[in-house]
């Protein structure tokens, strides 16, 4: 059996602004755990390789595959349902498989809507995809394998949740072999990415990584995480890293141990992680700084107290406030992310937030709009509270308003989210340090920024 893992061609507003092109990390897991148990497979990354929708169907044409695997997000669904379509044009035989948290919380909706879908993977992907290629290859009954939706005939199918994997260290390691690592780059620096832990015991209302992931937080040995980075460093000259964990420092104590060991490994990486403000420390910070960490991902949100109690957030403002001087302290970039257009916020709400953003050290900030993606608790309020102004998959790019809040309307939380980028990045003193420091980096991206956010809105009307 041949299988083919597509990252299908899809227009992102962060891409076309950053200029930047993640490795798909989830197929290259899927692809590793498909080639231990014997299948031949390969990955198409048509976004990292810029390929448009008909060189990806050659592609897929001249590979001729048995089964494909599709992953999306919910803003690229209608482009992985097209290239399902298309590749059934081709082989109307082949088999086509669709995993991403989208599809995890709409599983059924999912088929109903794209009769070229076979099998939705639900959740966590590696061991379904392995007991489906199994099942399939021996024609074995699909009700025996767990965390699937699928077609029988004209009936839709949905079989039991399988288990999360306790011990990551089990999983191979990514098939890194099979993507295109040339074509990931940050300025004049090969990309990589990693994720070293999954899940999150925390309930913020408006995540779907902690329910597709689950509640438990598991995490790679550290031993486990350097032989990854290693691979990368030594094989294909990655020299800045992400990692992808929603919060790297949950374990402080490991965190710095990771850290500890690039530095003993004389691994020359830059690198970035995400952490909530309520569990990192300037001996956290310090540590990780000086195994080249450079930048860490804050999850503000918003200068609201009643805001943050209103999403569940576990946080409060004088945390972050501590968090960034910690941050700053010991030598780090600080990017401050905050979401603007819960159902509660009022204009006073906003004008919280703007002014934390201004208020606080941070060097770079990231504004989106409150996004109820299906499966979290916000979609469910905005579904019983009337709130949805589309379900247009293709707008949930949180810069699109896609739900109205009790006391703000579209064109106000639009305005803000507008507003906010202008005040923050175009005041007079970050504009002469980004010239200064950074060569107007920052004010160009920007500009960008605003002339796609005006098309958007354009487009809207």
């Amino acid at each position: 059996m041949k299988v083919l893992l597509v990252n299908p061609p899809s227009y992102s507003v962060i891409t076309e602004i950053l200029g930047v092109r993640g490795p798909p990390l989830g197929l290259a897991y899927l692809a590793s755990v498909i080639r231990e148990e014997g299948f031949d497979v390969s990955i198409l990354d048509a976004i990292g390789e810029g390929l448009d929708v008909r060189e990806t169907i050659n592609r897929i044409q001249r590979y001729d595959p048995d089964l494909i695997g599709i992953t999306a997000t919910t803003p690229a669904i209608y482009d992985a349902y097209m290239t399902a379509k298309l590749a059934k044009r081709v082989n109307p035989n082949v088999k086509v498989v669709i995993g991403g948290s989208h599809v995890t919380f709409m599983p059924i909706q999912t088929l109903q809507d794209c009769p070229y879908v076979d099998v939705v993977v639900i959740g966590e992907g590696e061991l379904i995809v392995r007991d489906l290629l199994s099942a399939l290859s021996k024609g074995r009954d699909l009700m025996d394998v767990k965390g699937i939706a699928f077609r029988r005939g004209r009936e839709l199918k949905m079989t039991p949740p399988a288990p999360l994997i306790m011990n990551l260290d089990k999983l191979p390691i990514p098939a890194y072999d099979l993507l295109p690592l040339d074509k990931y780059i940050v300025g004049s620096k090969r990309y990589g990415v990693l994720i070293t832990s999954r899940g999150c015991p925390y309930r913020c209302l408006f995540c779907s990584s902690s329910l597709q992931f689950g509640r438990k937080w598991r995490a790679y040995s550290p031993g486990r995480v350097l032989e990854e980075l290693k691979i990368l460093y030594y094989e294909y000259g990655v020299r800045e890293v992400e990692f992808l964990d929603d919060m790297f420092t949950l374990d402080r104590e490991r965190s710095i141990e990771i850290a500890n060991m690039i530095r003993g490994e004389g691994l020359d990486i830059s690198w970035t992680f995400s952490s909530r403000v309520n569990t990192f420390t300037s001996e956290v910070g310090t540590a990780l700084r000086k195994a080249g960490a450079w930048l860490v991902y804050f999850g503000i949100e918003s200068g609201s107290e009643r805001v943050l109690k209103y999403i569940r957030k576990g946080i409060t403002v004088s945390q972050s406030v501590k968090a960034v001087k910690s941050a700053k302290r010991s030598g780090l970039k600080v990017l401050g992310s905050f979401i603007v257009g819960f159902p509660i916020e009022r204009r006073g709400d906003l004008k919280l937030t703007l002014g934390l953003a201004r208020m606080l050290d941070i060097d770079y900030a990231q504004f989106t709009v409150a996004t109820p993606f299906p499966g979290t608790e916000l979609w469910e309020i905005a579904n019983r509270d009337g709130l949805l102004l589309t379900r247009d998959w293709s707008k949930y790019t949180t810069l699109n308003v896609v739900m109205k809040g009790y006391f703000l309307s579209p064109n106000e939380i639009q305005r803000f989210l507008e507003l906010a980028y202008i005040l923050f990045y175009l005041s007079p003193k970050r504009i002469k340090k980004d010239l200064t420091e950074d060569r107007g980096f920052l004010l160009r991206k920007v500009i960008k920024s605003l002339v796609k956010l005006a098309s958007l809105k354009i487009k809207k009307c």
